[in-house]
């Protein structure tokens, strides 16, 4: 009873381990957060620079 025990979680270990459904799935989620990240740190880190461009091109609008 206990080695067919043991066989069994082993042969579940054993699938969960070999089983690759879904894993290209969880990869673009991974990559998707990663790019996620990476624009609001690059939004954070531009903000200024960006709100003078705008402004500037405001300004350069309104003088026409």
């Amino acid at each position: 009873m206990g080695r067919r025990l043991v066989g069994l979680a082993g042969s579940l270990v054993g699938g969960l381990t070999r089983d690759e459904r879904g894993q290209g799935t969880t990869e673009y989620a991974i990559l998707v957060g990663v790019l996620v990240v990476i624009a609001i740190v690059a939004v954070l880190a531009f903000r200024d620079r960006v709100s003078e461009l705008w402004n500037a091109i405001a300004t350069g609008i309104n003088s026409l």
